[in-house]
């Protein structure tokens, strides 16, 4: 009887070795859809040739859906009252993004080859993958397999996407709560050596006075770029996250923190706390070690509670779920 349940036992335990198919894994569409990452990679090439500012926000995608619930990108569902969606795209945390149109442009390439089969969540992790790479980041190997989620999480987005005024305390809980450790949540926060930010969010270090942890320089060239302490939300005015290599995923994000050029709040919260300095000391010296701690963090966060197997569905249009197709 025993040796009857071990028996039993291995053969459930082969057969769920053997599926594969409900856990994430490296080439998850080699069968299915040989072409998917190709397809992808080409598309992303494509887009980033005719708006370079694609590769920002490919990896800033990423970031804003799997911190939310799950790697299921719900960040890309539009509005439907009828089906009790609301988007995660107007809330204040995600002010500022933009390009989503170009998911679609991704998405209708694989569906003219290969219907109804490669997820808008794995859009999102292998765009971001390629575009890191485009902006001189480190390749990162990513595990597909992702199933699009069915409902928007906005009521979690202030939750889970920190305030660019929040404390060092509370990124790192944040991240801890996600299993991502002080090294990697100071590594991620790298991703801030490119793109930009609107002068919306970084007034309040330049206005009434001056925030003293600013480098006069930098704060003068803030100024400049942000004169007013009232910007127009709808104003494209902005201040460069990096001044010396703006579209390089780089280290010159930890030197700027070290001399008093963090841009935001958190940014330069880094370079003062206690449990982050060092990292950040170790990245502003070495690049290599950035890269590699940026690699392993984003690979932690695109894993984040995904959802697989039969859980969820494949979307045709990334901004609706299929019941409103």
């Amino acid at each position: 009887m025993a040796s009857l349940l071990t028996l039993l036992l291995l053969s459930s335990l082969l057969q769920f070795h053997h599926s594969g198919l409900s856990e994430l894994q490296v080439n998850y569409y080699s069968r299915s859809c040989p072409n998917a990452e190709s397809i992808i990679k080409d598309e992303v090439q494509k887009l980033y040739n005719e708006h370079g500012n694609t590769a920002v926000s490919w990896v800033r995608n990423l970031f804003h859906d799997c911190m939310v619930q799950s790697c299921d990108a719900s960040l890309l569902l539009d509005t439907n009252a009828a089906v009790g969606i609301r988007t995660e795209k107007s809330d204040i945390r995600n002010f500022g993004m933009r390009n989503f149109k170009y998911i679609n442009t991704i998405k209708q390439a694989l569906e003219s080859k290969c219907p109804l089969t490669v997820s808008c969540a794995d859009i999102i992790a292998l765009s971001a993958r390629d575009g890191s790479l485009l902006l001189g980041g480190p390749y990162i190997e990513m595990k597909t397999g992702r199933r699009d989620s069915r409902q928007s999480y906005a009521t979690m987005v202030q939750k889970f996407i920190p305030n660019h005024n929040a404390s060092a305390s509370l990124l790192l809980s944040t991240f801890k709560s996600i299993g991502i450790d002080i090294e990697g949540a100071v590594a991620i926060l790298g991703a801030h050596s490119v793109g930009r930010v609107h002068c919306v969010n970084l007034v309040n270090r330049l206005y009434p006075t001056v925030d003293p942890t600013l480098d006069p320089e930098y704060a003068a060239y803030l100024k400049h770029r942000c004169p007013t302490p009232n910007p127009d939300p709808k104003d494209v005015v902005y201040a460069r996250n990096d001044r010396i290599t703006p579209m390089v995923l780089d280290n010159m994000y930890y030197k700027n923190l070290l001399s008093g050029k963090g841009l935001l709040v958190i940014d330069q919260e880094l370079a003062s706390d206690p449990r982050t300095l060092p990292y950040v000391k170790r990245m502003a010296a070495d690049n290599n070690y950035f890269h590699q701690q940026f690699s392993r963090a984003v690979l932690l966060l695109s894993e984040n509670n995904p959802l697989t197997g039969s859980r969820g569905e494949i979307r045709k249009d990334c901004r609706f779920v299929n019941t409103e197709i």
